[in-house]
């Protein structure tokens, strides 16, 4: 991927859209090009493929996806399979249709089977059966990962799939039904603050671990991979260290200002005891994240703040 490409960024309005438009303008790409839901559904093939070839599109960055925390999963497991099926296909096949040169796929690391080794690599994909509480979206997202894989070998094209950590940053989805932990847990313990509340509940036990990854170093990674490698092989994108939940949730009242109670409800389910990447591939390569969490905390907090004021705020209502 080059400067003078034509990018198109699919879900530019999200988490990781969002980054990766902020990276490449900031890498001097001049012809980045976005569409909003409103204005093309990607679950679509025919304008799908209608607005890459018009648009001659050399390079997708597919950012696309429905996606939640483990109540959303939980509860909606049809909408999680059929929606992220849905984009992956018609997606990859039209950007196939319409001679795109280069292309990458934002997997997710929770679709590691459940109880392997940690931490993981990615030749553990489809050594065993996904979490639970997530397996519809998860099986979605390994079909686009197998997807990249098949162009590949059969149309000799640059699909790359790589499979982020727990991401969280400016313009994440703040809506306390379908929202993942580090947003949740800053909405609920700014509000418990503004309100005076004693304590904040918080799901689960509190011991499980995670990684987590500030989405301008992911950004900062899809982009390094392919303006500066040949990779076309699953690669991981992390930053090698995890964090309980209740450390997570620590950190976050100490940033947030907050000195009430955190009460865990060992009632709600955890997901995987614990969950981090092997992210030795991407390092050799020459890629290491550079944010560290808490400084990455207080930026999504100070970003949050600042769309709250503005009242853009993803899944608050102003």
């Amino acid at each position: 991927m080059q400067s003078t490409d034509r990018v198109f960024v699919a879900g530019q309005g999200g988490l990781v859209g969002s980054a990766l438009v902020r990276r490449l303008e900031r890498g001097g790409y001049r012809s980045v090009v976005t569409s909003s839901h409103a204005q093309l559904d990607l679950t679509r093939q025919e304008p799908t493929e209608a607005l890459l070839a018009a648009e001659q599109i050399d390079v997708v960055l597919l950012a696309a996806a429905k996606v939640g925390g483990i109540g959303a999963n939980i509860a909606a497991p049809a909408e999680f399979i059929a929606i992220n099926l849905a984009i992956a296909t018609n997606v990859i096949t039209a950007a196939f249709r319409a001679g795109v040169r280069e292309l990458l796929f934002l997997g997710s690391s929770c679709i590691y089977p459940r109880g392997i080794a940690q931490p993981m690599s990615e030749t553990a994909l489809l050594t065993g059966v996904p979490e639970p509480t997530n397996r519809s979206y998860a099986v979605a997202k390994i079909a686009g990962v197998q997807m990249c894989e098949a162009f590949n070998h059969q149309h000799g094209v640059r699909y790359l799939p790589v499979m982020p950590t727990n991401l969280y940053g400016p313009r994440d989805n703040y809506d306390l039904e379908t929202s993942h932990v580090v947003p949740a847990l800053i909405r609920k313990i700014h509000e418990a603050k503004a309100r005076g509340a004693p304590r904040v509940a918080v799901w689960g036990s509190g011991r499980p671990r995670r990684e987590f990854l500030h989405v301008d170093d992911c950004a900062d990674a899809c982009v390094f991979l392919l303006e500066s490698t040949q990779e076309r092989e699953l690669t991981n994108i992390g930053c090698g260290n995890d964090v309980s939940i209740r450390e997570l949730a620590e950190t976050i009242a100490q940033v947030v200002g907050y000195d009430g109670e955190l009460a865990f409800d060992p009632s709600k389910p955890d997901g995987i005891p614990r969950k981090l990447l092997d992210v030795s591939k991407a390092a050799a390569h020459g890629w290491q994240a550079t944010i560290e969490l808490e400084d990455g905390l207080r930026r999504t907090y100070a970003a949050y703040q600042e769309e709250l004021a503005a009242g853009t705020a993803r899944g608050v209502t102003p």
